[in-house]
């Protein structure tokens, strides 16, 4: 019913030559690879180079990160038109690192949400939770906002255009994962929530991305979950020997 995305961020590792030739590698491994959407997010100065060497194939590009901003004196910023402009498809949004590190707010992913989705581009509008609120109980209390933060005046209309990632933050990076019995827990939730606030059919049409510590040896325990539509990989990506194997989980 609703098609897998296998989706690969690199974060801030590979030049544009790497990228390309990690590109040139990967591409014939997941060449026959049916019934999955592939995404690579690598770093801005590789966009192009990255969607260049995709075009016409069944992966596509994101960027890591977005403007809200059209244009402007927004010095080391990028905009969606920008984003678009260099062949890629999707944008993330609110990744932990970006909102622990930069210090972005549920507003300015909101924004950033409907500037992309406003360019035309697909958002992966990225939630979690720290360790201290799971141990504090307040997982679904965080999540709960931040979907709904996030997706503040975004109508109906644009549910197949949005894709969310659940990405535990003490899971990222960690070689820690959620059980798949904890992440269908939070799935479930979040899918229940866009039902309320989009209507049944539009929110069973989301895509609800995994992200944390997968890995080859987990995808499929993952992905057999009921609300569990596809990951959002890290480390696992730089590889591409080792995110093929993800890709082709089944």
């Amino acid at each position: 019913m609703r098609t897998p995305v296998i989706a690969g961020n690199w974060k801030m590792y590979k030049t544009a030559d790497e990228a390309a030739a990690f590109v040139r590698e990967f591409s014939p491994l997941v060449g026959d690879a049916a019934g999955v959407e592939i995404v690579l997010a690598p770093a801005f100065p590789s966009l192009a180079a990255v969607a260049s060497l995709t075009r016409g194939t069944n992966v596509r590009v994101a960027s890591q990160n977005v403007h809200f901003a059209e244009e402007g004196a927004y010095t080391g910023e990028v905009s969606p038109r920008m984003v678009r402009d260099t062949g890629a498809a999707c944008a993330i949004v609110g990744h932990s690192e970006r909102r622990q590190s930069f210090s972005e707010t549920d507003d300015m992913v909101n924004r950033k949400v409907r500037a992309v989705l406003g360019a035309g581009l697909i958002p992966i509008l990225c939630l979690g939770e720290t360790l201290a609120e799971r141990e504090s109980g307040k997982t679904i209390e965080v999540v709960d906002r931040q979907l709904r933060a996030g997706l503040a005046d975004v109508p109906a209309s644009a549910a197949g255009k949005v894709l969310v990632a659940y990405e535990p933050v003490w899971a990222i990076g960690t070689g820690k994962t959620a059980t798949p019995a904890q992440a269908q827990e939070v799935h479930a939730f979040l899918r229940a929530t866009l039902k309320k606030i989009w209507g049944d059919e539009a929110g069973n049409s989301v895509r609800i991305l995994y992200g944390g510590s997968v890995k080859p040896e987990n995808i499929a325990d993952l992905m057999s979950r009921e609300d569990i539509d596809g990951a959002l990989v890290g480390g696992a990506s730089l590889s591409a020997a080792s995110f093929a194997k993800i890709v082709k989980y089944r």
